[in-house]
């Protein structure tokens, strides 16, 4: 059999393209770099012009109806930048000391951005003592950790990253970890004009993707805006959440299904082994006080209370209906203290029914 030259040159053609096409070459593959190499595959050493300025974005905040403004500081307005720059920072692990651990990882969206475990783990196996609590609607709180410790969401990001029992790194090795990372360089440029990445720009970064984290579209909501029925079970559920005999409009009776104050419900006797609020504000009368969190997505942001005591909603109904614990501390809304709600085992049923309208799949899926 006999080739002939052309089909034998196809061939040559052929091979060596496919050869080609299998090298790898090093180089910046980021068109927005001034070294940009578009025959490039493996990424490295992309270099920028620093002299550039970005125009950033405004991001447009939809505050649901019936909630309350939300407060953003003047010195961190929300861009689309910034807020895509803290969801990648959300996510990724490069925060901890050994790259193992992202704020996600205690905070999981199907979650309800909580953790499902009554503690959470740190990098080096050292469990915290308090509950990581959920971030829904975590743009309108007021006050941040369930003692209170921090009052801004720049603020809170701080200390998850040098707290030795979670991240337990150094913000030095975070600044240094991210300004050697061409990427995250290029990013931060974009949403904060910057030619070196501090700490104050990373919590800023994290604050402004976690003011997205808004939670409107329930049953409930559905209801309210009357595009849906709810079933006896959970309208009746509703009634008695917003009467004394259910006692938890109190605290929980705004859209936001959180009073953005601290409470003593009843958990323990004197002393505490938690003080709580007192921890921070040395006032004896803070003593066993608590950040009242929203109920909204309950269903899924077990387990409960400051100290995930209870992993189901059924026991968290049984502690008010038993009547709690006094102490000289106790909320004095808390009026059935000792002799407990008295609720029936339907009343009880049709009440946890009402909180599952609570749940918004949007959120939970985004």
């Amino acid at each position: 059999m006999q080739f002939k030259p052309s089909f034998f040159i196809i061939i040559c053609v052929l091979f060596f393209s496919c050869q080609k096409d299998l090298e790898l070459i090093k180089g910046c593959t980021d068109k927005n770099a001034i070294n940009y190499n578009p025959l490039a595959n493996i990424n490295n050493n992309c270099l920028y012009d620093t002299t550039k300025t970005y125009q950033t974005t405004p991001y447009n905040l939809i505050v649901p109806d019936g909630f309350p403004d939300i407060m953003i500081p003047n010195d961190n307005p929300m861009t689309v930048e910034g807020v895509a720059l803290g969801e990648l920072l959300f996510h990724d692990p490069v925060l901890s000391a050994n790259n193992t651990q992202s704020c996600a990882s205690c905070h999981i969206g199907s979650n309800s951005f909580s953790d499902p475990k009554q503690f959470s783990i740190g990098i080096d196996g050292l469990s915290g003592f308090r509950n990581a609590s959920t971030l829904t609607n975590v743009g309108w709180n007021n006050f941040l950790n369930w003692d209170g410790s921090a009052i801004s969401l720049e603020e809170q990001a701080f200390e998850p990253i040098r707290n030795h029992l979670e991240m337990n790194n150094t913000w030095s090795n975070v600044e240094n970890d991210l300004n050697n990372d061409s990427i995250y360089l290029n990013l931060f440029r974009k949403a904060f004009n910057i030619n070196y990445i501090d700490s104050n720009s990373v919590v800023k970064a994290i604050a402004q993707y976690e003011r997205t984290l808004i939670s409107a579209n329930s049953r409930y909501d559905k209801y309210i805006q009357q595009q849906i029925q709810l079933s006896p079970s959970e309208l009746n559920g509703y009634v008695i959440f917003n009467s004394e005999k259910g006692d938890c409009f109190h605290c929980h009776g705004t859209n936001l299904f959180m009073n953005n104050d601290f409470n003593n419900n009843g958990l323990d006797i004197e002393p505490f082994m938690d003080l709580g609020l007192a921890n921070i504000t040395g006032n004896e009368n803070d003593k066993g006080k608590f950040k009242t969190p929203t109920l909204r997505n309950i269903e899924y942001s077990a387990p409960y209370m400051h100290d995930g005591r209870f992993s189901t909603l059924e026991q968290v109904v049984e502690h008010y209906n038993n009547g709690g614990n006094y102490s000289t501390t106790i909320d004095p809304l808390m009026k059935n203290i000792g002799i407990g709600l008295q609720l029936t085992n339907q009343e009880k049923n049709d009440l946890i029914a009402f909180l599952k309208t609570l749940s918004d799949d949007d959120f939970l899926n985004r």
